[in-house]
């Protein structure tokens, strides 16, 4: 039995930081009904360039352990089958901008009359209060609006956007984390509740000592590349042949960092004798420990700093990492069966519950299981349901 078997999530959201969510919760065993629009369903269906006979596989990364029912919420009879479906739920997430749950008559006052538990979780860019209430928002804008992207990138070079969209990885992190306390209160409790957050809350929470240098005493952080604004040193090196990290937090590991590159004779060094002084004096010492990382690969230097406990890393390309036996043996590499698409590998979750098996469902064609969720979940007849597919209210597409 997983943790959350047993549940029911209405899933409203599309694109990244609210099916993300959706997925952690699916992944802990939770039953997720993804609810898309007939025509289209999630915009991320058609996200190119990378496909997998037809499937995108940008959807296929964040949709897993999902159904999918084509559902018109815009149509009378649509939302009649949603408020249903609400009445057996305990959870419904969504990603819409402020102002559109209620338009469509699904806002959670409305739900909560029809299921007084039911947890509704919202996920917007800027939040529901404030000038940016209605502003349209990518992981691009949260990054740069957030201050995140003011810190990322080389020193005196123009600001970049992190590798991976932070900004809605945050949000679909925290919805998760939102939901299973909410539900947690409810067992306690018997009460449901409305969660709200922001993608730029979410973000802006993740700058943490970064804000609070500047709370506590006015500094500023910038950018340092690879480098750490008050560690020194931690960053990455270029060696004969590639690169790698090192990460040097106390004065044991300095001790042994100099005795692995052979240069003994800087833990005596007043310019480095701290940290604080190796911050201080950071654009002396990093040229002489780049100088002797050139001269030795990566393997090498690795299985030297190794030797002497340094945390260290290579800096490895995505195609390098999903073949690694770590990653491998911690089985973050899963592969599925689907009759429609074949045989697909995808992530597999960081959560390992002992005692549970790691079960992972592809993702859904557009309307894969609309009949059976219909049929299984509310009881409707078969020919309730073909009526519904004749009317446009739902769909059972192959998208």
């Amino acid at each position: 039995m997983k943790a959350l078997d047993g549940v029911i999530v209405l899933d409203l959201t599309r694109m990244l930081a609210g099916p993300f969510t959706t997925m952690i919760l699916g992944d802990l065993g939770a039953e997720v009904i993804k609810i898309e629009d007939p025509e289209n369903g999630d915009p991320t269906r058609d996200i190119g360039p990378f496909f997998v006979d037809g499937m995108s596989a940008y959807f296929i990364s964040i949709n897993r352990n999902k159904k999918s029912l084509a559902l018109d919420l815009k149509s009378d009879k649509g939302r009649e089958i949603f408020y249903k479906l609400v009445e057996k739920a305990d959870v419904v997430v969504d990603n819409f901008r402020p102002g559109v749950l209620s338009r469509l008559g699904i806002e959670y006052e409305t739900l909560k009359k029809i299921n007084p538990k039911i947890i509704c979780c919202s996920i917007s860019a800027y939040g529901e209060e404030g000038p940016k209430r209605d502003h349209p928002a990518f992981d691009l804008a949260i990054q740069a609006y957030s201050g995140a992207m003011s810190v990322t990138g080389e020193p005196g070079r123009a600001p970049v956007r992190m590798g991976i969209p932070i900004g809605d990885l945050a949000g679909g992190l925290y919805g998760a984390i939102s939901v299973l306390a909410a539900l947690q209160k409810r067992e306690r409790t018997g009460e449901g509740c409305r969660i709200e957050l922001s993608l730029l809350d979410c973000t802006f929470s993740l700058l943490t000592y970064m804000v609070q240098y500047y709370l506590s005493a006015g500094y500023v952080t910038e950018r340092v590349g690879s480098g750490h604004p008050s560690i020194v040193p931690y960053q990455a090196f270029e060696t004969r042949d590639g690169y790698l990290v090192v990460a040097v937090f106390t004065e044991r590991i300095w001790e042994g960092f100099c005795k692995a590159l052979g240069l003994e004779k800087l833990v005596d060094d007043p310019r480095f004798l701290n940290n604080s002084k190796r911050v201080e004096n950071r654009e002396a010492l990093i040229p002489i420990l780049q100088e002797r990382f050139h001269e030795r690969s990566t393997d090498e230097w690795l299985e030297i700093l190794n030797r002497y406990a340094v945390p260290c890393s290579p800096i490895n390309t995505i195609d390098k990492v999903v073949k690694d036996e770590q990653i491998r043996m911690r089985n973050m590499v899963v592969e599925f069966f689907h009759p429609t698409y074949g045989r697909v590998k995808t992530l597999g979750t960081p959560v390992k519950m002992h005692g549970e098996m790691e079960e992972f469902d592809p993702a859904p064609t557009l309307g894969e299981q609309s009949e059976r969720i219909l049929t299984h979940i509310l009881g409707l007849s078969e020919e309730e349901v073909r009526k519904l597919k004749e009317d446009g209210v739902i769909g059972n597409g192959n998208h």
